[in-house]
């Protein structure tokens, strides 16, 4: 329980100077009725008061409204307080809770500078999230047009989780366990069906890729593995095949994914795979070693493509590009690749397989995601420091001409997985912020590690889209629209 009392004491989401005046009467009957009779009598009496997180204050406490229930799940400016059915990562109750056996505390507690909550009052805070939080009529945050609610999907490495975040608040709404057992199984990739209707997890710990309903954000189904640490997985372009490769037996699987089950074993003669890109009947895939990347069909066969107009390789030396990830253009005339030895992303043609341009950009290119409202390809530099407190930058590159559009720094620190929202204009930056040089976070959870951040950026103009820096669990990973447009 000691590293949930080391918090950070001045909290962006609670009010330092919080000035507690005598409550003044609220003659808006429709707020205090939102919540459930016995949770309001806590939160309007003892949190939404004059001073603190009412209509008229919340600005400067930290962002977060509490006098009504819909705005309880607008966050604050870390992002969400409240996770329906995840009393684990809800924050609002570390900072209410004096009783360390029932779960994590911390400090300053709230409410700030007033009598401390009673323990009958701590379990109806909790009991109410851990049944979802509903308001007065039962109805559950998040809960409507599940067919079409957008959404971005992220795997939490370091906590066995895939965050949901919705897209029209833009702060996590779900958290959704993934793996089978107590052990840490590392979720490191996510990707997404054409209809958005399911999400695919592998694991670098577990023998297993699992099947997730967007629609009830729940896993639903899963298929055994001859052995972990799937490298990446992708689907073909209409979403009934997944491939996967094992980076240590290297062999290479392809998932029937209606029935979850393996199709066939394409055998171990690639090597090293680190990305898929479907196009049509087959597979590009990069070998992270060398300069080669293959074109893997759904027989096995499969051809190798130098990207450096060398000899093809698969050992890294001194100069070979050593190809990361693979992203084809929306057209389909390209397809990117990320350099990870070279600091370079190639273009090469679909059609020919020859290098069209080599461009230079920050140090450790990561992963790519496309925008298909604006002809933006976005390439994650892990390790391009900008400064101490800064580390890490996100390139935009015009995939229609190849050239450099922008160079985003923005606060970030070790980004990672990105994900384009094409129907709302905003990009996902996710920061794994691993390193203890990292911005401190605002709070710990029930994982070990340091949370990570993602921040928002418009597609359009490519500027900050709310200055925000939200908070999320430990290490994320993988991330992926629910619909691309």
């Amino acid at each position: 329980m000691k590293r949930y009392l080391h918090i950070l004491l001045v909290l962006l989401w609670i009010l330092p100077s919080c000035k507690h005046e005598a409550i003044q009467p609220i003659t808006d009957t429709t707020v205090q009725d939102n919540y459930p009779e016995a949770v309001k009598s806590i939160i309007i009496n003892k949190c939404a008061t004059a001073g603190c997180h009412n209509a008229a204050s919340y600005t400067g406490a930290g962002g977060l409204r509490l006098d009504s229930w819909q705005y309880l799940f607008d966050g604050g400016n870390n992002g969400a307080v409240v996770v329906p059915y995840n009393t684990a990562n809800s924050s609002l109750l570390y900072f209410i809770n004096t009783y360390p056996e029932l779960g994590p505390t911390a400090l300053p507690t709230m409410p700030y500078n007033l009598p401390t909550l009673s323990r009958d009052e701590y379990d109806i805070m909790r009991n109410w999230i851990e049944a979802g939080a509903p308001d007065k009529a039962g109805n559950i945050p998040f809960n409507t047009e599940v067919a079409s609610r957008q959404k971005i999907y992220t795997v939490q490495q370091g906590c066995d989780l895939v965050a949901v975040i919705d897209a029209e608040k833009n702060v996590v709404m779900r958290y959704i366990t993934v793996g089978k057992t107590h052990d840490r199984e590392q979720p490191n990739n996510i990707v997404m069906s054409p209809d958005g209707r399911y999400a695919y997890v592998s694991f670098w710990n577990a023998a297993l890729i699992q099947k997730i309903d967007t629609r009830a954000d729940s896993v639903i189904a899963e298929v055994t593995t001859p052995r972990a640490f799937q490298k990446a997985i992708q689907l073909n372009e209409d979403g009934t095949k997944l491939i996967a490769c094992n980076w240590y037996s290297q062999d290479l699987i392809l998932i029937n994914t209606e029935s979850m089950s393996i199709i066939s074993n394409l055998g171990t003669a690639v090597q090293f795979i680190s990305g898929f890109a479907p196009n049509g009947n087959m597979f590009y895939a990069t070998s992270q070693f060398g300069n080669t990347v293959y074109k893997i069909y759904e027989d096995g066969s499969h051809t190798a493509i130098s990207i450096d107009n060398k000899p093809t390789a698969q050992e890294s030396a001194p100069g070979t590009p050593d190809p990361y990830r693979i992203i084809i253009s929306p057209d389909k005339s390209k397809y990117f690749v990320t350099c990870t030895n070279t600091n370079e992303v190639r273009i090469m043609n679909t059609a020919s397989d020859q290098l069209i341009k080599v461009i230079t950009i920050g140090n450790n290119p990561q992963e790519m995601a496309v925008s298909r409202t604006e002809p933006y390809l976005f390439v994650s530099c892990m390790n391009d420091t900008i400064s101490t407190l800064e580390v890490g930058s996100v390139y935009v590159i015009n995939y229609t001409t190849g050239d450099i559009v922008k160079k985003i720094t923005g606060k970030f620190f070790q980004p990672y997985a990105m994900a384009a929202d094409g129907r709302n204009g905003v990009l996902y930056v996710f920061s794994r912020n691993e390193d203890r040089n990292g911005p401190r976070p605002h709070h710990s959870g029930p994982c070990s590690g340091r949370n990570g951040f993602y921040q928002l950026y418009n597609i359009h103009t490519l500027e900050p889209f709310n200055g925000k820096r939200y908070e999320i669990s430990v290490d994320p990973y993988g991330a992926v629209a629910r619909f691309s447009k």
